[in-house]
């Protein structure tokens, strides 16, 4: 390889086929007043620059016409300026459910100051799943957020073989050596139940993700807690299992009904469930919240449309995206960096419903 090749600062033919002088990553921050470590961060779209060096820098490209190559950057850094948001579950759930869409939404939002490129796949089987493998083994991305973590999925132990930097939302368990983002699951959830608890509930029922994940196993332990607490015992026969759709929260809440008639309040790990109980429960003539009190999980959308409105506990979807996307960023460009757990607190926001 040519010097010239070696160097993205270096001279290119001009108008008439002269040579003309490029700025280079020197130049802009001189003229910027700051470090060419903190040019290239900028340049990197890294968040870990102030606003007012980011502002100088800024400036300093704008006037010099400085040009980033990236493709030389490219050769030297081994990066690929690309982020892949994988979601492992069926596209019907990734465009029915409001959950899927505030996460992307959050990312999209914290990225779209930057120069990356994020790429959404899905992973819905085996073959999938091996070709996922492969892409990441090829190290096709800088960094990989990884949505609806379930306990046995081989991907976050793919992530961390591979050390590629990575980011989940929600964790396989409380020994979950990758950085990852979630809501307080059990904080939440035990909210609920003792709120129904409190307005006079007896029979108080809930509904489960599907218990392979962390985040439904933390939710139904909130609900079991707060119980124990208020010195009701648990009882197995009010618990359905589901799996966060709306049709699986139509069949555990007919089940529930046939098992134990008598309840009358129902903790449903999300909205979209919840939304299927509340169905099941008018259709079996019970009014809410007079007959059945009912509380959902997400604060979604699906939530204010409800008939009556949805009780739910509020979790900051579209601020997990963020946050997410902020901890990758900060391990791509600070490769080494100790892996972080934020837990983001929630609200019970009461509607009629409850």
């Amino acid at each position: 390889m040519s010097p010239t090749a070696q160097r993205p600062d270096a001279l290119h033919p001009g108008a008439g086929g002269r040579a003309t002088a490029r700025p280079t990553l020197e130049e802009v921050a001189a003229l910027a007043g700051v470090g060419r470590g903190t040019v290239s961060r900028v340049i990197n779209g890294s968040p870990r620059v102030s606003a007012k060096a980011r502002e100088a820098v800024q400036n300093a490209i704008a006037e010099l016409g400085y040009v980033p190559n990236r493709a030389a950057r490219t050769l030297v850094t081994s990066r690929t300026d690309s982020i892949a948001l994988v979601v492992p579950e069926a596209e019907t759930r990734l465009f029915s459910e409001p959950y899927f869409s505030d996460i992307i939404s959050g990312v999209s939002a914290e990225l779209a100051e930057t120069d990356m490129q994020l790429l959404l796949i899905l992973v819905r089987n085996q073959r999938e799943r091996d070709r996922l493998s492969a892409y990441l083994t090829a190290q096709r991305v800088d960094g990989v957020l990884v949505v609806s973590v379930h306990r046995d999925d081989p991907l976050p132990g793919l992530l961390e073989s591979l050390e590629i930097p990575s980011v989940l939302a929600g964790r396989r368990s409380d020994l979950e050596p990758l950085s990852y983002v979630h809501a307080d699951n059990a904080g939440g959830a035990r909210m609920a139940v003792r709120h129904l608890l409190r307005r006079g509930c007896a029979q108080v029922a809930t509904l489960t993700g599907p218990l392979d994940m962390e985040v439904a196993q933390a939710r139904l332990g909130g609900y079991r807690r707060a119980l124990e607490e208020a010195g009701h015992a648990y009882d197995e026969e009010l618990v359905g299992l589901a799996d966060f759709t709306e049709e699986g929260g139509r069949v555990a809440m007919r089940e529930l009904l046939a098992r134990r008639p008598e309840l009358d309040g129902v903790f449903c790990a999300s909205d979209v469930m919840a939304a299927g109980a509340m169905q099941v429960l008018r259709a079996a003539g019970r009014r809410i919240p007079d007959d059945v009190a009912v509380i959902g999980f997400d604060d979604s959308i699906v939530a204010r449309h409800t008939d009556p409105p949805m009780t739910s506990v509020r979790q900051p979807i579209e601020e997990m995206g963020r946050t997410m996307a902020r901890l990758l960023l900060d391990e791509i460009h600070e490769r080494g960096r100790a892996r972080r757990q934020v837990v983001l607190a929630t609200e019970l926001i009461v509607r009629d419903s409850a």
